[in-house]
C-alpha cells in the first residue's frame, strides 16, 4: 500500500519542526550565522541535501523500523552518518602518506549500515540530475556502487590481507581521485600559515582579518585550559616533542563549513616539530554537535558510551579512519565537548564541478563505494572498540548481504530515485520557507 504523500504546506510545517529541533537553539544565539548557511543550502538541491541530515534521517525512521539486510548486528556497526558524494577527500595520515578517504566524521554515530549506503545512494541521483544525466544512467551509477561496496566488503570478509586491499594512495589511485592526491601534494604548510599568519617579532603569530577574532583574556584562558585537557586525549604516539605543544596565538574563528553554523570555533597555532618556523601547527578547536542519527538511535549501550559529542567525534573518527590525524583529540570548554585537530596544508576534497563523462563518473562512484567498505570494515572488534561493536563488520555485513543478492542494488536504486526526488521537491519548499520569512528565529 503506498503512503499518501504530504501537500507542500504539509511538508513545509514538516521541515520547520525538524529545523526547530536540530538548529533552535543554535539559530537563535547566532541568526545571522543561519542565514549564511540557509543560503548556501538555497543555492542547490544537493546543497539542501548536505545541509539536512536532520531530515533525511526523519524521513527513514517514519517510512521503515528495522529494514532489508539489518539484524541485530548490522543494525549498529560504525556509521558514517553524513555519507554523501562530496564528503570525500584527501588527509595526510599518521604516517605520512596521502590518502583518499571519506572526510568529515561530525555526523558518525553506530546505527544501521544501509543508511550510509542509502545516503550516499540519494546523493548520486542529486549530482545525476545536476548533470542532466537521464534515470536509467541514475540507476546504472547507484548500481555501479552498490556492486564495488558488495566487492570489497567480500572481499574483506572473506580475509583478504589489507595489503590486497590497499587504500587509496598516489600510488594506486587514477582519475579524479588521483587528480585530488596530486593537488593535496602540491600544497605545502608553509603556503597554510602564510594565508593565515604572520612573523612579528621573531615570532609567528595569527594575522589580524580573513575571519579571525581577537579574544578577551578570560575567553583566551578559558580556551588554553581546554587546550590543557585536549592534551591527555592524545595517544603516546602524538607526544614525540614536548616543545611541539607550546601555545604561540590563540584567535576565535568565523567562516566554517555548511554543518557548522552557529557553533564556537577557535584557531590555535602551536610550535610544531622544530624550532623553525616553517614548522608551525595550526590545530583548531570546535564545538561538535549532536549527530543527526542519534535522535533515531535509541539503543542506551550506544548513548552511554561517550563523554560528550567531542569525545564520540573523535573516537567515531579513530574507529572509521586507519591511522587518524595524529593530533585529533577531544576536551570541553563552558560544559560542551569539543573537537579538536589540525587544519590540515593537505586536506583536498573532491571536486565534481568537472567530472561530466558518464564513464569517469562511474568510476569515480565505483572507487567511492570500495572507500565506504573498507570504511564500515575498520570499524569492528579489531579497532580497539570491541565493547561497542564487538563482531567483525564486513563478516556481518557480507553474510546479510549474501542472503538476498540481487535485491541489495534493487534497494539501493529505488531509495535513490524516490529520496533523489523527495530532496528535490524539499528544497523547493524550503526556498520558498526562506524567501518569504516562514523561518522562526531568521
Amino acid at each position: 500500500m503506498s503512503v499518501p504523500q504530504p501537500t507542500a504546506e504539509q511538508r513545509g510545517e514538516e521541515i520547520l519542526a525538524v529545523f526547530d529541533t536540530a538548529f533552535g537553539e543554535l539559530l537563535a544565539a547566532d541568526p545571522a550565522a543561519f542565514r549564511v548557511k540557509f543560503r548556501k543550502m538555497a543555492s542547490s538541491a544537493f546543497a539542501f541535501y548536505r545541509g539536512t541530515a536532520c531530515l533525511f534521517y526523519g524521513d527513514l525512521e517514519r517510512e521503515q523500523h528495522g529494514g532489508p539486510y539489518l539484524d541485530d548486528r548490522t543494525g549498529r556497526v560504525w556509521i558514517h552518518g553524513d555519507l554523501h558524494a562530496e564528503n570525500f577527500g584527501t588527509y595526510m595520515d599518521a604516517q605520512g602518506r596521502l590518502i583518499f578517504n571519506v572526510n568529515d566524521f561530525d555526523e558518525a554515530y553506530v546505527g544501521p549500515f544501509t543508511w550510509d549506503l542509502k545516503r550516499f545512494a540519494a546523493s548520486v541521483a542529486l549530482i545525476g540530475y545536476t548533470k542532466a544525466l537521464g534515470d536509467d544512467q541514475i540507476t546504472d551509477l547507484v548500481r555501479t556502487y552498490a556492486a564495488a561496496y558488495r566487492e570489497r566488503i567480500h572481499d574483506l570478509a572473506t580475509g583478504a590481507k589489507s595489503d590486497e586491499v590497499p587504500p587509496f594512495t598516489l600510488d594506486t589511485a587514477q582519475g579524479p581521485l588521483l587528480d585530488a592526491l596530486r593537488d593535496a601534494r602540491s600544497l605545502t604548510r608553509f603556503g597554510l600559515l602564510d594565508s593565515m599568519t604572520e612573523i612579528r617579532d621573531f615570532e609567528r603569530r595569527f594575522a589580524p582579518g580573513g575571519g579571525s577574532i581577537e579574544l578577551d583574556a578570560a575567553t583566551r584562558y578559558k580556551v588554553l585550559a581546554a587546550f590543557d585537557g585536549y592534551l591527555e586525549t592524545l595517544p603516546e604516539s602524538s607526544l614525540t616533542r614536548p616543545d611541539s605543544y607550546r601555545v604561540k596565538d590563540v584567535v576565535g574563528r568565523r567562516g566554517i563549513g555548511i554543518g557548522s553554523a552557529g557553533l564556537p570555533s577557535y584557531n590555535i597555532l602551536l610550535e610544531g616539530n622544530s624550532d623553525a618556523l616553517e614548522n608551525d601547527v595550526v590545530i583548531y578547536l570546535k564545538q561538535a554537535q549532536t549527530p543527526a542519527v542519534s535522535r533515531h538511535i535509541t539503543d542506551p549501550a550506544v548513548r552511554g558510551y561517550f563523554q560528550h559529542e567531542g569525545h564520540r567525534t573523535v573516537i567515531s573518527q579513530r574507529a572509521l579512519q586507519a591511522h587518524a590525524d595524529p593530533w585529533l583529540g577531544w576536551t570541553e570548554l563552558d560544559g560542551a565537548g569539543q573537537l579538536v585537530a589540525e587544519v590540515s596544508p593537505y586536506a583536498v576534497d573532491l571536486d565534481w564541478s568537472d567530472i561530466d563523462d558518464p564513464e569517469e563518473i562511474a568510476s569515480v562512484v565505483a572507487d567511492l563505494g570500495r572507500a565506504t567498505a573498507t570504511m564500515h570494515a575498520a570499524a569492528d572488534d579489531e579497532s580497539g572498540h570491541s565493547d561497542l561493536v564487538p563482531f567483525s563488520t564486513e563478516g556481518a555485513i557480507d553474510a546479510a548481504i549474501a542472503a538476498d543478492e540481487e535485491g541489495f542494488g534493487d534497494l539501493l536504486v529505488e531509495f535513490a530515485h524516490s529520496y533523489g526526488a523527495r530532496a528535490r521537491a524539499d528544497h523547493q519548499i524550503f526556498v520558498d520557507l526562506f524567501r518569504n520569512g516562514r523561518i522562526p528565529g531568521l
